[in-house]
This record gives structure tokens, C-alpha cells and sequence, in this order.
């Protein structure tokens, strides 16, 4: 399964990700900042999500959303 970014690339275990869009967080009052990185994301079972961690929160992001630092 391969699991592409916003720009087509391909992205892996272990990746960065930028958040290239203003995001609400469904069930939070926290919004994700265009710009705002995430390191160590990890693919999940579908192609179109990633999770990655905000402090102690697991978050899994669209990957529409995203692009590799």
C-alpha cells in the first residue's frame, strides 16, 4: 500500500509531515496551525491517514492535509 502526500510523495514509518492547511480537531477546542510539524508519524491501515502525536494525544491527520518536510 503506498500512502502519498498532499504533493504525491511517497511517505514511510518515521517521517515529517508540515500541516499545510488550518485544522479543527473533531471532539477538542485544539486547532492545528498551517506550518506546524509533526516528526515520527506512523501509517495506519488505510491509505489516507497517518497518525501522529501532540503531546501526549494520538492524532490521525488526512493525508490530504499533509506534506513531507
Amino acid at each position: 500500500m503506498d500512502v502519498k502526500d498532499s504533493n504525491g510523495n511517497l511517505l514511510q514509518d518515521g517521517d515529517s509531515v508540515l500541516v499545510i492547511k488550518d485544522l479543527k480537531v473533531k471532539g477538542s477546542s485544539l486547532v492545528l496551525k498551517r506550518g506546524k510539524t509533526f516528526k515520527n508519524i506512523r501509517l495506519t491501515g488505510s491509505s489516507e491517514e497517518v497518525e501522529c502525536r501532540e503531546g501526549k494525544t494520538t492524532l490521525v491527520l488526512k493525508t490530504c492535509f499533509l506534506k513531507k518536510a
